[in-house]
């Protein structure tokens, strides 16, 4: 008999609006494959209760009776039961010390967590992931930022009628009116003070891709990384474009021995072999998004010490950072926190550490919003329900009391297996070290 699945209200976050199966979705599946879904009641999801009724799916207010329990972002401790088998964004594979206390509880319980993040196939490529509206969102509260930051020095540019994703009435609204921004700086340019402008985006991927997607709806002169260096004492820009820079890993680091070649594969295998080397590319950009994923092994693309040093000598160019893979003091050592979409910025003072709210004071704009794709809340939610509605057939006909081996879980399923039954899986037996140190830690801070 194949388990009744519950769709979760998220609770973790106020602004968290999405959801992992839309109405027709779960219809569909119900109708279709058999399934039997309920949905828990919340008042701010972008779909409303009465859209699910209006299909035929239950709406409840408790979950109780539900062993398949799927959700967006984290559940907070307090709501995890015994016994039950979770799907849902953890953010603990990277041993997050945020997270363990949720990844012990977990264990104690003796549930079974399956985490999106590591939904891959064969060669470790994300199935199922909202990164593409994180980079659309993103790229929007960037310009956003850019505008309010320009205009509080005394810029006055068309950046300054950008407003925040979540302002707008969807995507498409939004597309319209930063198309109409980029049609002003076509025909009027931006003002002295400002031309000519340079944003950069670190990284190729799905979120830098919807990032791209905003971008360009500006009038974008693209520059090669090489040919960055000088590009503002030379005459290349007109005040009528913006330069747009995509950067790739080789122009992040380098070889620790100069008479190496940078080699991808080594780089991604042997990080401790290189070193960063973006700094050579901060002098020349206004604005950098960064799209990269970042792990501690790696270099950092910016550093505190490189914003100190320029703020210092009156020679920081960077007015915003928009960091939508908001690792905290990860890859942009100015992450200092995570913002939420109806305060998405701060500025951070690379000398005394401090970030404060706002666009104001001495330092670089930090736009570090950890749930961008619920700004786009009804698109990004589509998309995902579309890729997760194929994998549900799948984990609802396995037997998760068995083991993971014989459950009859596809294989892209057995591999985001996180924890089964109160146990690590095999793949993620390192997180017990995560574990102890938490503890140790949070011991030794009661003490």
């Amino acid at each position: 008999m194949k388990p009744r699945i519950g769709i979760r209200l998220e609770d973790m976050y106020a602004w968290e609006r999405r959801t992992p199966l839309t109405p027709d979705d779960a219809r569909r599946l119900q109708t279709e494959e058999g399934l039997e879904i309920v949905v828990q009641s919340s008042a701010k999801r972008a779909y409303t209760d009465d859209e699910y009724r209006s299909v035929g799916i239950p709406v409840v207010e408790s979950l109780d009776d539900c062993p398949l329990i799927i959700g967006i972002k984290e559940i907070p401790n307090e709501h995890l039961a015994a016994d039950k088998n979770y799907v849902y964004f953890s953010h603990t594979i990277k041993g997050q010390p945020y997270n363990m206390e949720m990844l012990q509880r977990l264990l104690d319980l003796n549930c079974t967590l399956i985490d999106y993040e590591r939904i891959v196939d064969e060669e470790g490529r994300r199935l199922i992931f909202f990164g593409n509206f994180a980079g659309l969102a993103g790229m929007i509260d960037t310009l956003w930022a850019l505008g309010q930051r320009l205009d509080h020095q005394g810029i006055r540019t068309p950046f300054a009628e950008v407003r925040r994703a979540l302002d707008y009435k969807d995507l498409d609204d939004a597309k319209t009116d930063i198309a109409r921004i980029g049609d002003a700086i076509r025909t009027n340019g931006l003002p002295e003070g400002i031309a000519p402008l340079v944003i950069g985006v670190a990284g190729y991927g799905n979120v830098s891709k919807g990032a791209q997607e905003i971008l360009d709806l500006l009038p974008v002169e693209p520059i090669k990384p090489e040919e960055l260096p000088g590009i503002h004492a030379s005459s290349r820009l007109s005040g009528k474009v913006v330069g747009k820079v995509v950067f790739e890993e080789r122009h992040m680091a380098m070889p620790a021995d100069p008479g190496q070649a940078f080699d991808l594969q080594t780089y991604y295998s042997h990080p401790e072999r290189f070193r960063g080397r973006f700094e050579a590319f901060l002098d020349e950009l206004d604005v950098l998004v960064n799209c990269i994923y970042w792990e501690p092994r790696y270099p950092r693309l910016v550093t505190r010490e490189q914003l100190r040093d320029r703020l210092e000598s009156g020679a920081l160019r960077l007015k915003v950072i928009g960091d939508i893979t908001c690792d905290i003091e990860g890859s942009i050592e100015a992450t200092v926190r995570a913002t939420e979409p109806d305060n998405p910025v701060y500025v951070f003072d690379p000398r005394t550490g401090e970030a404060v709210d706002g666009v104001e004071g001495e330092g670089t704009v930090v736009m570090a919003v950890e749930i961008l794709p619920t700004e786009l809340p009804r698109e990004s939610s589509s998309f995902f329900s579309r890729i997760l509605a194929g994998l549900l057939p799948g984990l609802a006909g396995a037997d998760l009391h068995e083991p993971i081996e014989k459950s009859g879980l596809p294989p892209e399923l057995q591999r985001a297996v996180i924890c089964h039954r109160g146990r690590l899986a095999p793949a993620y037996t390192y997180l017990q070290e995560h574990l102890k140190q938490h503890a140790t830690s949070t011991k030794e801070g009661v003490n």
